[in-house]
């Protein structure tokens, strides 16, 4: 079988070689020239090791990616039959950590993407520098070497750093500051003749700043004189992991997100009230919204996970007043919402943020209310989405494992995904815009789909496919998907399963646009491409148009059909005990490691065998297509 990394790279060829100006052509011809194998090793093919490969391939490198096992024979044997199967020019580490096995580093290039500037050395690099509140970070790559973070450097990057959660701050800018530096180093590589500079012993030597790894005792919260903007950088340092350790209602648990309160009060520590499944808890001069608990893992027990925190506390929590805030930005408070709307003229933004990007029941029925409610309003563009970082992932895969029943519950919030997502599709009165500053995964990219246009921030990834998790899929994706990319590019996305850069999405139809700013700057941007959007005289007959088609394709195949079609499949998936869904699942939420290598990321290059290398030229992918996985959908990963 073809790969799809190998088709979308071929889809980059042919539409260049067609109308492309002879500029871009030679630069095109000298990618091709520089095409580099380049073999990526990471703990977890989480976001940015997902961008790495898909930008990487995206520019005619061929990748291929070999997943750290977490024992150390294993791992070290496993990386080094890697190397002997698929030979690779370079290694790079965009997430790894463990360190490169001598063998390997000596005898290949192997460069480390380390989240922190130039001399900066250690485990916490990130969550450091949020603690401490610096302004400005960046990201370094580095050879492997003898000594962590001590190699020499090949590439480096900065960026301002937002008042965000450690989370955020990963897939946005350190992402965006990884791929600047890797594909740098990359480029520099494929030269032959830069030489990167040493840490030490130069002319100008660096400042090194080695530092331990940021334990709880550091962490912890003092509520009786931790002011709010103090418990607040303590919490952004440590989302999404490791959490902040804290007593509260006679449990141990760890918090992880947090938000500033403005006008809520009570004694310092105190909970004063409940927000969209978070608590709210009094600081010694405000408050802090804490949307997730994690409680402590008892020892000999099983690994524990996050849960909205209303529910982690079910069964403790005191009666607590509901404080809900208020839809609409306008005349209120800046107090924090998960799901809010403001108007631009005829445009209107419906925004919404969830942890993780997961959306349990609740969520979803609370955002079809949302929905409902503003498609009453006058406009005739309504913006779905538009904030920083994720736009979605799908169902609450931390929620359903925590419920009584499973299978009942996975039921519930497919069927509330697919009510939120028929309302978008039956939306014929005005244009809706899908506007993804950040990833998207599974239904949460048909979600997506559901919009007359979708807008992606450059650095987003898409992964629209659901196989991983053992799930046939349902959000409408049997007509969405074909409608957008044809029916044998839909087989090939929901088969591979590999992730799609913004760029590739362009290409392949999945999206419409690409809007090329930094994450601070996306609402603003898509602000304004709406306002004109709205304004353009082709508005009103664009709607007219859509009704027309949506008319067509409701008599050609009812909506209902292929609801009934994909709710059958999931629902003998949910209610088999024996599917593997319900142990990927497991496995997904507390972490589990893989048993062994994960057969989803073999590093066999497509199309031939460990002795047949693919010929220099358009990247194609080195994961294998397997009906059955060993490894958690690391789709889902939130870093």
């Amino acid at each position: 079988m073809r790969s799809l990394s190998g088709d979308l790279t071929a889809c980059c060829r042919w539409s260049g070689a067609r109308g492309a100006p002879p500029s871009q052509a030679a630069e095109s011809a000298r990618r091709w020239e520089t095409a580099v194998h380049i073999l990526l090793v990471a703990s977890a093919f989480n976001s940015l090791t997902q961008r790495v490969h898909a930008e990487l391939g995206d520019r005619g490198h061929v990748v291929a990616v070999e997943l750290a096992l977490p024992e150390e024979s294993a791992r070290d044997a496993s990386l080094r039959r890697a190397v002997r199967e698929f030979a690779p020019d370079l290694v790079v580490a965009p997430l790894l950590k463990t360190a490169i096995p001598r063998e390997v580093w000596a005898a290949h290039t192997c460069l480390v993407v380390h989240p922190g500037p130039p001399g900066d050395r250690g485990p916490s690099a990130l969550d450091w520098a949020i603690d401490e509140g610096a302004d400005t970070w960046g990201v370094t790559v580095l050879q492997a070497d003898e000594e962590m973070d001590a190699g020499a450097i090949w590439a480096s990057a900065t960026f301002p750093v937002p008042p965000v959660g450690k989370s955020d701050l990963y897939r946005n800018e350190i992402s965006d500051a990884a791929l600047r530096a890797v594909h740098l180093a990359v480029e520099r590589f494929s030269s032959g003749t830069y030489v990167p500079r040493a840490q030490t012993g130069g002319d100008e030597e660096l400042h090194i700043r080695t530092r331990p790894y940021l334990r709880q005792e550091h962490r912890r919260i003092d509520w009786g004189s931790d002011s709010t903007e103090a418990v607040l950088r303590k919490l952004r340092a440590a989302d999404s992991y490791p959490g902040v350790r804290d007593e509260l209602l006679g449990g141990e648990w760890f918090l992880h997100g947090g938000h500033p309160e403005y006008e809520l009060r009570g004694g310092p520590g105190e909970l004063v009230a409940v927000r969209a499944g978070a608590v709210c808890r009094a600081t010694t001069d405000g408050a802090v919204w804490i949307p997730e608990l994690r409680p402590r893992r008892r020892p000999g027990g099983p690994a524990t996970f996050k849960l909205p925190a209303v529910t982690a506390l079910a069964g403790r929590l005191p009666a607590l007043p509901e404080c809900p805030a208020p839809l609409f930005e306008e005349g209120c408070g800046p107090g924090w919402s998960d799901i809010s709307y403001r108007e631009e003229g005829q445009a209107g933004f419906l925004s919404f943020s969830f942890p993780g990007g997961a959306m349990s029941t609740v969520q979803c029925r609370r955002l079809l209310d949302a929905y409902r409610l503003v498609c009453r309003r006058p406009t005739s563009v309504l913006v779905l989405g538009g904030r920083r970082d994720f736009f979605s992932n799908g169902i609450h895969l931390n929620v359903i494992e925590a419920a009584a029943d499973p299978g009942e519950e996975s039921w519930a919030n497919i069927n509330a995904m697919d009510d939120l997502v028929e309302a978008v599709l039956t939306t014929t009165d005005r244009l809706v815009v899908s506007a993804l500053g950040g990833n998207a995964a599974a239904g949460g990219v048909m979600l997506a789909l559901a919009a007359d246009e979708v807008w992606c921030r450059s650095g987003a990834v898409l992964n629209p496919h659901y196989r991983l998790m053992g799930l046939y899929g349902s959000e409408y994706w049997t007509y969405t998907l074909p409608r957008r990319v044809g029916a044998a590019a839909a087989e090939r996305l929901t088969d591979t399963a590999l992730p799609v850069s913004a760029e590739a999405a362009v290409r392949l139809g999945l999206a419409d646009r690409t809007i090329a700013c930094d994450a601070p700057s996306f609402a603003g941007e898509v602000t304004r491409l709406a306002a004109r959007l709205a304004a353009s005289p082709a508005a009103l007959s664009r709607i007219a148009a859509k009704k027309a088609v949506r008319d067509r394709d409701e008599a050609h195949r009812p909506l209902a059909d292929h609801r009934e079609q994909e709710l059958a499949a999931m629902r003998r998936i949910f209610f088999d005990p024996r599917s593997s869904y319900h142990a990927l699942r497991r496995a997904f939420v507390r972490k589990e490691p893989a048993p062994g290598r994960p057969a989803h990321a073999l590093p066999v290059p497509a199309g031939g065998s460990p002795g047949n290398r693919p010929a220099r030229g358009p990247g194609v992918t080195a994961l294998a297509a397997h009906r059955e996985v060993s490894a958690p959908n690391a789709c889902y990963q939130e870093q």
